[in-house]
């Protein structure tokens, strides 16, 4: 259960990361809404997952998930480059976030 709570944790806070670019081009009470809900779900369920979940590899896997669809959402969302390099390095952070849940 930790775990599904932080994976969705991740997907909170990626949606967060998408808050932030919507209040930097649209500043309106419904965008700053779903910047507070957003990264308020992901830090609750943060909390909660690291009840059973160590602290680090809690908030590794929390900011994979967040770095790599932060980093997906804005490649395909937002017309960002899609160079080879740039998958690499999400393909190694998805490989580290992997490797510490299945050695946790």
């Amino acid at each position: 259960m930790e775990w599904i709570a932080l994976f969705i944790a991740g997907l909170c806070e990626v949606l967060g990361v998408f808050a932030i670019k919507r209040v930097t081009e649209h500043r309106s009470l419904l965008s700053y809404l779903l910047l507070v809900v957003a990264f308020g779900a992901s830090f609750s369920l943060l909390m909660f997952a690291m009840t059973r979940i160590s602290m680090g590899t809690a908030y590794a896997v929390w900011t994979g998930i967040g770095t790599v669809g932060s980093a997906v959402l804005g490649m395909f969302a937002f017309g960002e480059p899609k160079e080879w390099r740039r998958l690499l390095f999400i393909c190694l952070i998805l490989v580290s976030a992997v490797g510490l849940k299945w050695i946790s």
